[in-house]
């Protein structure tokens, strides 16, 4: 896999999550669990395309898709990923928001190398998937988190 730092960067989104960085890490640890679809990861070539490795998620537990290269909890968990049209990293980032609140992002770097991967970028990135995909994951973990 690419070194994540040599990545290029493609965007950062974020929520305000009412609860604690520890509560909201437990509920991006579950979102985590569900985000990928193993049949969908086996089409792309993805290397990682079944669950495997240390549960709760740790470094080198893998979803489909993704692989967890770092896990410093509660602050950081970074997941990485490659497949026949990609090289990419989900990061996510808590940080105290005061009073209780806790800021999650998630930073998405990706490379897309050749022509195929140009039209993956353009289906991916073009249509604004990426986007819509990170900010629901995003809502799925604020929901629980403040379900809690």
């Amino acid at each position: 896999m690419t070194d994540a730092a040599a990545l290029p960067y493609l965007d950062e989104h974020a929520v305000i999550v009412a609860a604690s960085t520890e509560i909201t890490w437990a509920a991006l640890l579950g979102m985590v669990e569900n985000v990928g679809s193993a049949p969908f990861a086996r089409v792309l070539g993805a290397v990682d395309a079944v669950p495997s490795g240390p549960r709760p998620l740790g470094v080198d537990s893998t979803v489909p898709g993704f692989r967890v290269v770092v896990a410093d909890a509660p602050a950081e968990l970074a997941l990485a990923g490659r497949h026949r049209y990609s090289d990419y990293q989900l990061t996510f980032r808590l940080e105290h928001a005061g009073d209780g609140a806790t800021r999650l992002a998630a930073v998405s770097r990706a490379e897309f190398p050749g022509w195929a991967g140009a039209v993956y970028r353009a289906l991916v990135i073009g249509t604004r998937l990426h986007v819509l995909a990170t900010r629901r994951m995003l809502v799925i973990v604020k929901r629980r988190a403040e379900r809690r």
